[in-house]
């Protein structure tokens, strides 16, 4: 069983945390070191690895800090040169080629983002828990099998966004950004349409925007959608 810990999910900072009781890992760690040092109740020296999926600030506010305890970092080759950090802790991996940390075998997998070279991972241990962690994309291409929890960016709903747009409270411009960065919540609903979610025990919306985005409704549709306990982190 993988616990799931969300010490922040928005455009101002993102960062999680996986236990599985025998390893802890890090999700991005786009917000404060201090911030995370308290969601790991101050035992920062038992997260075995962070995975970050791209350069953004808001994935990598802490790097330097989180690199600094000594935790090694997960990331492509292309985000660790836009990051431009030397550490002999940065470690690249290469999307669709397992690696392991701790009790999780982890295979990254390339996403679309307005970045040099972007992931998803794919988190598994023995006990058959799957995970796919998947943000900051506006589309998955690849379907997965057998998974048992599901942490995805919902980030807008493009009937919101136009409504907003319309309104004046958003700029146009914001339109062509979104829809060729980030997850909308139609884009989510095909997704799941198209993947095997027979297994799934829960589900976590992540990355809400904050003026685009509905919590109630978000959870609502893609319970509807799903039958699938949804939480917006």
């Amino acid at each position: 069983m993988i616990d799931i810990k969300v010490v922040e999910s928005s455009s101002k900072g993102n960062a999680y945390l996986l236990d599985d009781s025998k390893t802890k890992l890090l999700l991005e760690c786009g917000v404060g070191w201090r911030q995370i040092q308290k969601a790991a109740g101050f035992k920062t020296s038992e997260i075995a690895g962070c995975l970050v999926t791209h350069e953004h600030g808001d994935h990598i506010k802490s790097l330097k800090a989180v690199l600094k305890a000594g935790i090694d970092c997960y990331m492509s080759t292309g985000t660790a040169n836009a990051v431009n950090v030397e550490h002999h802790r940065i470690k690249t991996v290469q999307a669709k080629k397992t690696f392991k940390i701790g009790s999780f075998q982890i295979m990254a997998f390339d996403v679309q983002h307005d970045v040099s070279e972007p992931l998803g991972f794919l988190i598994m241990n023995k006990e058959g828990d799957r995970l796919l962690f998947a943000t900051d994309t506006y589309y998955i291409k690849y379907k997965f099998h057998r998974l048992t929890h599901i942490m995805i960016e919902c980030n807008y709903s493009a009937a919101i966004l136009d409504a907003n747009i319309a309104l004046g409270t958003v700029p146009q411009v914001m339109k062509k950004r979104l829809t060729r960065s980030h997850f909308s919540l139609e884009n989510v609903k095909e997704f799941f349409k198209a993947n095997d979610l027979s297994q799934v025990e829960e589900i976590h919306l992540l990355h809400l925007s904050d003026s685009n985005s509905d919590e109630d409704l978000f959870k609502e549709e893609i319970m509807k959608l799903t039958g699938k306990p949804v939480y917006i982190a």
